[in-house]
């Protein structure tokens, strides 16, 4: 049987997956995209397997025996395949291994991709008047974590954030507003003065049904397109709270590239309720505008437009949904935003469906799970809120202190407090599977022990040190000798694994895949560098070869943690 080589362009262990995949599709006669290989279920048997179970029929002959065949038959270059029982397993010559993981690790492009795709991710989207506390933290840090990915990826990424500007609660917070409010107070503390004043209105109204006939009539002159008194406080609102959020985000690194509000579609809203009149999929029930779903296997009609002639929340989402595929034209569109708002999704993707609109099936909701106090679920109408800039600050609090104990003639300490503080934090919601709880706890949060974003931060930090210490300039990987390579296998699979990480976390839409495959890197090349001495060993080719594993893993450690949102800080 001919020998079958692998690609030209080095992409990690992606390298000789590729040239199993096509052995094994000409061996068997299917596509190789049919083909998924596993990882062995013991390290020691080799890098990939293919259970044998489901082609064994096909082949006239038992799992077992069709494995040993294949593993006599195929012939890869640089890949040894061995049968046991009903799998068959691949394993990869060290050398060669070396060499294709720390040339792929070492260029620009490494675990990249070009597929010419048009991704939207709306994440974050906080509401107007109230503080971004830690209940933001997740649509915050995973949409922006799979922004990078899929842009990584060689998609056009399009960042929306969808604030929350617009409903019956700014109805309440201007009657609040008109009765308590205080603009020095809101001068000296905007956020903290419109918080009150909303908690104040809920703790009120049951005793007070003028409040919510207040409330009731301030919405229906903000809805009226009129320019008023109504609007104008809305509007002021509306910048103070903006001016706070970008506080927030330039901490995060995380920019957008547009910041649409719900009321940004205003002037969309009558349009896509003569469009719904026209797909005849809307009647009136109680005087209010629904559209029923019991087709589509949802018995909670979709209500767009109540009694009182007013939109909701679910009216503007059309109308966003509608306008983005005018205007991008996406492949997808993400909606990064929590799991108790799946009916929603549901909801307002089946009234597309209804009306014709095909390309609904491209949108996702991507749920997460919720953020918790010990005490239960976050709220701001109960005013129970750790306010997110809190969150960062305490961090980087901790952080000053831990690099003040352990490196106190530090330069810059100041920066890399913030970044090893702001690390924790975002490395901490994204090691969690993305619709698991999370409960709360300063005391995991903060922490810089064991599975954290500090941990990486510092294998970083590490590598930086090394190499500032050996003072020169690197060899290339093809004038090294690869035997002095040795003793790097676990490291080499684990950054190899980087682009398949990668990808499965913009697959499944799961940030926690390329944490773990960062820990994994990490723990490896910690142990390369506690097994292997790499400088004063007297050996120049030796200590070369190894600088050169240490900047890949430092190149590799770089990328995936930018890709997550973590600093990656040189010194510590």
């Amino acid at each position: 049987m001919a020998t079958h080589s692998a690609p030209k362009q080095p992409n990690g262990l992606d390298f000789f997956a590729d040239a199993i995949r096509a052995a094994l599709a000409t061996a068997l006669d299917l596509e190789p995209a049919v083909l998924v290989l596993e990882r062995p279920r013991e390290e020691a048997h080799g890098e990939f397997a293919v259970p044998c179970f489901r082609f064994a029929k096909a082949a006239a002959c038992s799992p077992p025996q069709l494995a040993a065949k294949l593993a006599a038959e195929l012939h890869i270059a640089d890949v040894c395949a061995t049968a046991i029982g009903p799998f068959l397993n691949f394993q990869i010559d060290p050398q060669r291994l070396a060499y294709v993981v720390l040339s792929s690790a070492l260029t620009a492009d490494f675990a990249s991709g070009q597929q010419g795709l048009t991704t939207i991710v709306e994440f974050s989207s906080p509401n107007i008047a109230k503080p971004m506390h830690v209940g933001h933290m997740r649509t915050t840090v995973i949409g922006a974590a799979l922004a990078r990915i899929f842009q990584h990826l060689g998609h056009k990424v399009i960042r929306i954030n969808h604030i929350g500007d617009w409903g019956s609660q700014f109805g309440k917070l201007v009657a609040a507003w008109q009765r308590w409010g205080s603009e020095e107070n809101l001068q000296a503390d905007p956020i903290a003065e419109l918080l009150q004043l909303y908690v104040r209105f809920h703790a009120e109204e049951a005793a007070d049904s003028s409040l919510a006939a207040d409330a009731k009539i301030a919405f229906q002159k903000l809805e009226s397109g009129v320019e008023n008194e109504t609007r104008k406080t809305w509007r002021h609102f509306t910048e103070l709270s903006l001016r706070e959020f970008e506080r927030v985000y330039a901490r995060f690194g995380i920019t957008f590239d547009f910041v649409r509000g719900e009321s940004w579609y205003e002037d969309k809203l009558e349009a896509l309720s003569q469009w719904l009149d026209e797909c005849g999929v809307t009647e009136l029930s109680d005087g209010a505008t629904i559209v029923n779903l019991e087709s589509e296997g949802i018995k909670t009609p979709c209500l767009v437009k109540t009694a009182h002639g007013t939109t909701l929340y679910a009216t503007r989402d059309l109308a966003a949904a509608k306008s983005r595929w005018e205007e991008f034209h996406f492949d997808q569109l993400l909606y990064v935003v929590g799991a108790e708002q799946t009916l929603h999704f549901q909801q307002f993707k089946a009234v597309l469906k209804r009306c014709g609109a095909t390309w609904q099936e491209r949108m996702e909701h991507v749920p997460f799970g919720l953020i918790r106090l010990a005490e239960g679920k976050l709220s701001t109408r109960a005013g129970r809120v750790i306010g997110l800039s809190e969150v960062l600050d305490r961090a980087v609090e901790l952080a000053r202190a831990a690099v003040e104990e352990k490196n106190p003639q530090l330069p810059n300490k100041e920066a890399i407090a913030e970044m090893v503080g702001v690390g924790a934090v975002v490395f901490h919601d994204l090691k969690h599977q993305r619709q698991k709880d999370v409960v709360f706890d300063w005391d995991e949060v903060l922490s810089f022990e064991g599975d954290t974003g500090p941990y990486l931060q510092y294998s970083h930090a590490r590598c930086c040190s090394i190499l500032r210490k050996a003072d020169r300039a690197l060899t290339s990987i093809d004038s090294i000798d690869l035997t002095l390579l040795e003793g790097g296998q676990e490291l080499f699979v684990a950054m190899g694994r980087l682009p398949q990480a990668i990808r499965e976390t913009g697959q499944k839409r799961e940030p926690v895949l390329l944490a773990h495959a960062l820990l994994k890197i990490a723990s490896a090349g910690n142990a390369y560098y506690r097994e292997n001495r790499v400088l004063g060993t007297g050996d120049l080719a030796l200590e070369n070869a190894r600088l050169l594993v240490i900047q890949a893993l430092r190149d590799t450690l770089a990328l995936g943690l930018g890709l997550l949102g973590v600093p990656a800080p040189e010194q510590m």
